[in-house]
């Protein structure tokens, strides 16, 4: 639902702007007086600001300034009924969407509306869209470690070789999977994926080759494996480092010949199919420890594709958490938006569950937050460390980077200043030419403010 403000001394001009946007489905909210309005905007984001231009107290370029410096994206409408060239160009200079004059219909207003809206979604998709060019297909990110391995999908997509996709657990390895085959001349074949590690022995054995009537008890009919459901496809076995060595001894002459049998059958059956497989183990121990078979290690890692952890990709949480952020909200119909302090934790975290982690997250946090804004208290808290570090900046410590030396000065001045004012926000918002929200911010931030 739409958000918009209604800023407006007359009530009954008020009133009857509200009573035309509740009928078209907004959610609208009213202030009397430009003061109240900037409260309200401090407080929450709208789609649309509609002011006045003439008020008490605040005027409506107050109202729009305001707007503007707390959401860009706002779309902000002047209404006046004293209009002069020199202020609709001055509303237009601060970046008002619109300036009408009164008296004005009411189809006119709801058009100007309307437009208005249409317009930010026109720059919401072209923001998308260029975003997106850095992406490739449902992989995401402009890191130079993950630009590598676009490089390598690209290269390997079109062949039938088998590949082999390296990396820690929720790093993204069925999705790299999925957008080789999808970029492969099998496209329009299955892509069958079987997890190796969900599965016992004699069920894995089952679900890959499968299974005529009666092999075990239980088989009460007969039943196709995955390698024939994945004929003329692609086969994703992930988690590949977990089979044991009869399966592992199996899946090598399939790989070699192309061919295998059912459980409990005799008949040999030939497929075509392209194994892609993958594991968050170190799989070159477990050759040396001789829980892989070497063979078979080789057959599958015709090409290596190793993807890197999130830690590794500070300059793509950005654009993963907001890719998340942007289904969920979909999902649960919400317009939730991530405070700044919110990614600040996202880039100092170091995500032992990776994209996977990040998604759970982002899901958690939609699905609880009470208003738009996505705050601390919305995160798991074992993710918000409980301040920095106090180091003695004046003895050499090439550990300290230069954003931990910022954050302590930063935290002592903030410090220093309070108890000078003995904690008073208002006094030492001033002192130190902050807004009072914005020193919040700080002192939430240093774990000052609960």
């Amino acid at each position: 639902m739409k958000k918009i403000l209604i800023v407006e001394d007359k009530e009954s001009m008020r009133k009857m702007l509200i009573d035309v946007f509740l009928e078209k489905r907004y959610a609208v909210t009213e202030c009397q007086d430009g003061e109240e309005a900037l409260k309200k905007i401090e407080e929450e984001f709208f789609d649309v600001v509609l002011t006045d231009l003439k008020m008490p107290k605040k005027d409506g370029l107050d109202v729009l300034k305001a707007s503007k410096e707390k959401s860009p994206d706002t779309a902000v409408i002047v209404m006046s009924a004293f209009g002069t060239v020199e202020t609709a160009v001055e509303a237009m200079r601060l970046g008002a969407f619109d300036y009408v004059l009164k008296p004005f219909s009411l189809n006119e207003i709801e058009i100007k509306v309307e437009k208005a809206l249409q317009q930010k979604n026109l720059v919401n998709e072209n923001m998308y869209l260029k975003e997106s060019l850095g992406n490739f297909g449902n992989i995401l990110g402009t890191e130079e470690s993950i630009q590598k391995v676009f490089r390598i999908i690209e290269k390997v997509a079109p062949q039938t070789t088998s590949v082999l996709i390296l990396g820690e657990s929720g790093t993204g390895k069925e999705v790299v999977a999925r957008e080789i085959h999808k970029r492969s001349l099998r496209v329009s074949q299955p892509f069958i994926a079987v997890n190796c590690a969900a599965l016992a022995e004699t069920l894995l054995e089952s679900e890959l080759f499968g299974h005529e009537k009666g092999a075990f008890t239980g088989a009460a009919f007969q039943k196709r494996g995955r390698f024939e459901l994945a004929d003329g496809g692609t086969l994703f076995l992930d988690e590949i480092g977990e089979i044991s060595q009869a399966i592992q001894v199996k899946l090598l002459r399939f790989l070699q010949e192309k061919e295998f049998e059912r459980v409990g059958g005799t008949k040999t059956f030939k497929v075509d199919v392209r194994i892609i497989a993958a594991t968050n183990r170190d799989i070159k121990k477990e050759v040396a420890e001789k829980r892989f078979r070497d063979d078979l290690y080789y057959r599958l890692n015709v090409v290596t594709v190793t993807l890197p952890p999130l830690r590794e990709r500070q300059g793509d949480i950005d654009s993963l958490a907001g890719h998340f952020l942007q289904r969920y909200n979909k999902e649960l119909h919400k317009n939730n938006r991530l405070a700044p302090e919110v990614l600040a934790v996202f880039k100092k975290y170091r995500w032992p569950g990776n994209i996977r982690e990040l998604e759970n997250v982002i899901e958690r946090a939609v699905v609880l937050s009470e208003g738009e804004l996505i705050q601390l208290s919305d995160i798991p808290s074992e993710m918000i460390q409980e301040g920095p570090v106090v180091r003695d900046l004046r003895r050499p410590d090439s550990t300290v980077n230069l954003p931990e030396q910022i954050d302590h000065m930063e935290l002592d001045i903030l410090k220093k200043t309070l108890e000078e004012n003995h904690w008073n926000q208002t006094k030492t918002a001033k002192a130190l030419g902050l807004k009072r929200s914005s020193l919040q911010y700080k002192m939430r931030k240093y774990g000052l403010l609960s």
